[in-house]
């Protein structure tokens, strides 16, 4: 039995041996073309989507109805250099991240739900 065990794996050396090698060249052209699929796939979506948020964050003024990422929903009184200060009742007002900010309401919008999710 080990005899023959013996025989494959010398059969299996010979035929590698006997094949041509793959010149390092057309590995690192396959290494690339990856990397340029999974840039285009993948990061420069996210990287898009990140500018446009950004946007919308510093576009936001005092008076704008936003929402943010725990539910809150609220209207902007007063804009600070990291936070908004966020009315949220009568009489309530709370300190909100700037990063927390998911959506900002026009008059007549409803929350969107992410579809991303």
């Amino acid at each position: 039995m080990t005899y023959s065990i013996f025989n494959l794996a010398m059969a299996g050396q010979q035929a590698a041996q006997g094949q041509q090698q793959q010149s390092p060249v057309y590995f690192w052209g396959v290494m690339i073309i990856m990397m340029v699929i999974f840039y285009m796939l993948m990061i420069r979506p996210q990287q898009r989507k990140e500018k446009e948020r950004r946007a919308m964050i510093d576009n936001i003024k005092s008076g704008d109805k936003v929402v943010f990422s725990g539910g809150i929903i609220g209207i902007v009184s007063n804009i600070k250099e990291q936070t908004f200060v966020i009315k949220i009742a009568d009489n309530v007002k709370i300190d909100v991240g700037r990063n927390a900010v998911t959506q900002v309401l026009e008059k007549g919008d409803s929350i969107e739900e992410d579809s991303s999710k």
